[in-house]
């Protein structure tokens, strides 16, 4: 599926080939969190990096890196230097993979059929989780990764996009 996404300004858009287009994920960790400005959590997709295009006239976007304790951070969170919207985030450990916000994304989404809360072990007491059927928790990463989740509920886009 092709996601067409953009920041907040109209100064950057972008497009993505994705084969695990459902939101479904939503992650606690401090770093979605706070460079989200979302409620709490971030949802990330997942495209191939190969087909990421990016339109950029302006050259406003800005990449953050995290630093912890431990170093920075290889991962490298795309964002408009002019509105501040996340867009995605591309990690040389996994070149392959893009993952892009859903919140950037402009190509409406299909309704996922399950909603996976992950890291809530960094989640801050004032966000609520959702409970109840078709809600699954977990403190750390759970043990399907995106690629995987999408095939074992039969939504995963394996077409040739060439």
């Amino acid at each position: 599926m092709k996601l067409s996404g953009s920041c907040h300004c109209g100064a950057i858009h972008f497009d993505v080939e994705s084969k695990t287009p459902y939101p479904y994920m939503r992650c606690y960790c401090s770093v979605c969190r706070k460079t989200t400005g979302a409620g709490g959590y971030a949802i990330n997709l997942m495209g191939e990096a190969e087909s990421l295009q990016i339109h950029d006239p302006h050259k406003v976007r800005k990449i953050y890196q995290a630093e912890f304790e431990t170093g920075v951070s290889p991962a490298e969170r795309s964002f408009c230097g002019r509105c501040g919207s996340h867009l995605w985030l591309w990690d040389p450990r996994w070149p392959a993979l893009v993952h892009p916000l859903a919140a950037a994304i402009d190509t409406p989404l299909p309704k996922p059929p399950e909603i996976v809360h992950i890291l809530l072990e960094s989640k801050p007491d004032w966000v609520d989780v959702a409970e109840g059927p078709n809600q699954a928790h977990f403190q750390e990463y759970p043990e399907l990764s995106i690629e995987d989740w999408h095939k074992r509920h039969g939504l995963y886009e394996n077409k040739d996009t060439s």
